[in-house]
This record gives structure tokens, C-alpha cells and sequence, in this order.
């Protein structure tokens, strides 16, 4: 049976500025569900990631408004709440579109830590915004007393950074691989993993990081032995030089072209599509067969390939 990790992005849950509430999630995440179970029914072994970021930030905020009450909320705990909910939404609808199908599958969320190195140099260099904006004051104050790093941001006000380290091991991919085996559709590191370092006893614990979460997908992929990673994102193909007079929508790359894309920079936009696409080099160099890059409606079309943008040797 081939397999598939799919990585579902934490934007595509939500549509539109209109549509942020739990409920508007859950909607979307049972419209790509149902993509997700056609693939099931037509014999794809399945393993789902999804980001979180717009979730995290809806954590953090409540955190921060109830904070003259209650204790506010370590980065890492963000990352297990939306690991759970998310799951949680995701798992609960493919459960309800397997009924509809005949579908006879088991579905289980993992909550999932993923190390890295305490040395890597993101930590020297935080750079990830979180939270909310604030005013010069109150960051250099959470600065002095919490030890947050902060910066100035475009002129729109201070926000928290943090680093955004490199993926070292996933912690359960052991427990990952086993649930996969069994035939049960298996959805792990969720934002890229709650981001964990080995302390000085040896003890895992978590810190203020965010770990790319396409470049963590990928390693997932990698490791279950994946024949194909497909990154559902916002847009249904690829372009080239995208926002520009000059964009190109591109229906496939060599992995020879998108390296040479990639170093030539200024095709994809940072924090966007160039994550997605690194992430697919590093999963064909390690030996994986296919990307395929489209948005959630179009997932079967894409792989019947009448659509989307595919990455090949």
C-alpha cells in the first residue's frame, strides 16, 4: 500500500479574517477530511501533519489578557493544547467520514516532541514573532523581568521572538511508525513538534522555540518510509516570481530545478512557499520519490495529476 504524509497547513484552517472561530475551524478541517478520506478509500496509507501557528497565537492572547488573574501559558504547552485540538478536530471527522464510506480505519493523534540542539545557533539569534504586538515599554519590561527577547517590527509596534532551531530526532517516531504499520491513520507533529532539548541530566524538557513545521513534515516523511509528501497549502500550484509582473504557475519541477530555484532566491516568498519547497528538496535528496504541492480541495486531483505542482527527480 503506498503512503502518503500529508501536511495540512495552520492557515487552511482558517478561510478568512471572518472565520476564526472554533467552530469555523472545525468546518475546514472537515472539508480537507473528506479529501483526505477519498485518498483513504482509494488505498493510500495515510500519516497527517498540520501547522498551528495562527492557533498558538490565539493561545497567547487569551493568555495575556487573563494574566492579571491566571498564570500565563509556556510556548511548549501552546504547542500540546493545539496538538490536541487540532488533532482532535481532524481525527473526529475522518472517524465520521470513514462511516460515510465503509471505511473500516482507526485514527489516533500523537502528541509529539521533536529535540533540538540547545547549541543551534537560532537560539543565539531568535527571529520567530509571537504574540501580540506591544509598546517599547512593556517589552523592554517583559525583556528585564521574563528574559523574552523582542524586537521593533516594521514600525508597528514590539513582539516576543524566539529562535527557530533545526530538527535534530523526532521523540515518538517509534510509536509513529508502529501505528502506521497497523494500519491505523496517524496524525503527528503538529507544528512541527513541541520543541524539546536533552538538559544537562539527560532529561527531556521543552523551550520558547518553533520549529519549521514543512522541514519537520518532511523528516516525518522521511522516516515512515513516505512514497509521496503532499503539502496542502493555500494556493493550487506553485509559481514562479509569485506576486510579480513576470508570475509563472508551474506544473513541475526536477528536484535539479527547484535547487537551482531556491539558490537563486526572490522566486518564493520566506516564510511561505520557500519553507515548502526546502522542505521538499530535503525529502527527495533523502531518498523520497514525489512531492505535490496544491491546496486541500484540489488533493485528488493533484494526484491524478490534473492539477497542482509536483516535484520529481
Amino acid at each position: 500500500m503506498p503512503r502518503v504524509v500529508i501536511a495540512i497547513g495552520g492557515n487552511s484552517l482558517i478561510p478568512d479574517a471572518e472565520h476564526v472561530t472554533v467552530q469555523d475551524q472545525y468546518a475546514a478541517a472537515a472539508e480537507t477530511d473528506d479529501h483526505i478520506a477519498a485518498l483513504i478509500h482509494d488505498g493510500w496509507d495515510v500519516a497527517i501533519s498540520h501547522g498551528n501557528g495562527p492557533q498558538v497565537g490565539f493561545i497567547l492572547r487569551r493568555s495575556e489578557l487573563a494574566s492579571n488573574e491566571l498564570h500565563e501559558i509556556p510556548l511548549d504547552y501552546c504547542g500540546a493544547d493545539t496538538q490536541g485540538a487540532i488533532g482532535y478536530m481532524l481525527q473526529q471527522n475522518l472517524v465520521n467520514d470513514f462511516r460515510q464510506r465503509g471505511i473500516t480505519k482507526n485514527v489516533a493523534t500523537i502528541v509529539t516532541q521533536v529535540e533540538v540542539d540547545p547549541n543551534d545557533p537560532g537560539f543565539a539569534n531568535p527571529s520567530k514573532p509571537i504574540g501580540s504586538f506591544m509598546d517599547e515599554a512593556k517589552a523592554m519590561k517583559r525583556r528585564d523581568e521574563d528574559g523574552w527577547d523582542v524586537k521593533e517590527d516594521a514600525g508597528r509596534g514590539w513582539r516576543r521572538v524566539v529562535a527557530s532551531p533545526q530538527p535534530k530526532r523526532i521523540v515518538e517516531i517509534e510509536v509513529i511508525k508502529q501505528l502506521l504499520n497497523a494500519g491505523v491513520v496517524t496524525i503527528a507533529t503538529g507544528g512541527g513538534g513541541i520543541p524539546v532539548i536533552t538538559n544537562k541530566n539527560g532529561d527531556l524538557e521543552g523551550v520558547a522555540a518553533v520549529i519549521d513545521k514543512d522541514l519537520v513534515a518532511s523528516m516525518l516523511a522521511r522516516q515512515v518510509d513516505a512514497d509521496l509528501l503532499l503539502i496542502s497549502t493555500a494556493i493550487e500550484k506553485v509559481a514562479l516570481n509569485f506576486g510579480k509582473p513576470n508570475q509563472e504557475w508551474v506544473d513541475q519541477f526536477t528536484l535539479a530545478e527547484a535547487k537551482q530555484y531556491l539558490a537563486e532566491g526572490g522566486h518564493f516568498l520566506p516564510g511561505s512557499m520557500e519553507p515548502k519547497m526546502k522542505a521538499v528538496v530535503s525529502f527527495l535528496e533523502s531518498g523520497g520519490r514525489e512531492a505535490i504541492i496544491t491546496n486541500p480541495q484540489n488533493l485528488e486531483r493533484a494526484l491524478a495529476g490534473e492539477t497542482g505542482t509536483r516535484i520529481v527527480h
